[in-house]
């Protein structure tokens, strides 16, 4: 965890058109509490990338037509804060230390690790391992207010390549104070 780099970033949050009108006029933004987030609990945006936010929210009107049926993104100015940013050796030694907490804390054979899916959208254990690591850093009297973490996802965009189509870099904010301002993204940043 640091606080190493810029502090503020834009991020982009994927969802459905009357969610955007409510944060717009002043609701809180909830957090997302799913056994399978990526980054543990949080609210999720996409670092610097709005069309990404917009095709996450494409798919989920498709997979979750009750949740999402107008997709909308919109903008977030986000102060990184205490950052568990998993690009660092510092946060992935945390994270590898959390794991093995983890791992000792299920002992008893009829307790089962949790897995991630096998195409890694479903992200049970990583959830499990972060908020291991939250646990351990809060009995520390230390907070996380943001998670940070680079995925590589979605098909090749050529034969060969090492370029996904659908990589990103996410945000997790655990500390909603972390969200100094929302906006509306300009019709031309999605074309």
């Amino acid at each position: 965890m640091h606080r190493l780099a810029t502090s503020f970033v834009l991020g982009y949050h994927g969802c459905d058109e009357a969610v955007a009108e409510a944060v717009l006029a002043g609701k809180a933004f909830k957090q997302s509490q799913n056994d399978y987030d990526w980054l543990g609990p949080g609210v999720y945006f996409w670092e610097a990338n709005p069309l990404r936010g917009l095709d996450f929210a494409l798919e989920m009107a498709v997979r979750r037509p009750n949740l999402v049926k107008k997709p909308t993104v919109i903008g977030a100015v986000i102060d990184l804060g205490l950052c568990l940013d998993t690009t660092t050796k510092a946060a992935t030694d945390m994270l590898a230390v959390a794991y093995q907490s983890l791992l000792d804390s299920l002992a008893d054979p009829a307790t089962r690790m949790p897995k991630n899916g096998a195409d890694l959208r479903m992200r049970r254990l990583d959830c499990a391992v972060v908020g291991r690591l939250h646990a351990i850093l809060k009995n520390s009297d230390m907070e996380v207010d943001t998670v940070r973490g680079v995925f590589v996802e979605g098909a090749p965009i050529y034969s060969g390549s090492g370029f996904h189509a659908k990589t990103h870099s996410q945000i997790a904010v655990k500390n909603l104070a972390c969200i100094k301002g929302v906006f509306r993204v300009p019709k031309e940043q999605l074309a």
